[in-house]
């Protein structure tokens, strides 16, 4: 668990931190966004479900880049873990 993390829960008595429906709707639509224009979305793969009869074609790696990811987890963190709901046990 990322050191930030870990002192901020401890800071506020929690023990669970857990994303938002909105904070999860937009990352996967972020990750649908990235993934569009890649040849992973072309693939007739299990990668994807495709293996399923009736299965949602869903992809759920990230491609955006670790850079990007990293950016992205250091705002969360820096304004107080937005999009995640902090609660005690």
């Amino acid at each position: 668990m990322d050191r930030r993390l870990h002192r901020s829960l401890r800071d506020r008595d929690a023990t669970v931190i857990e994303a938002t429906e909105e904070a999860e709707n937009d990352w996967v639509d972020h990750v649908n966004t990235v993934s569009a224009g890649t040849v992973f979305m072309r693939a007739d793969s299990w990668y994807l479900g495709a293996n399923v009869p009736g299965k949602p074609r869903v992809f759920m790696p990230y491609v955006g880049g670790v850079g990007h990811y990293r950016q992205t987890c250091d705002r969360i963190a820096a304004n107080g873990y937005e999009g995640f709901s902090v609660n005690g046990a």
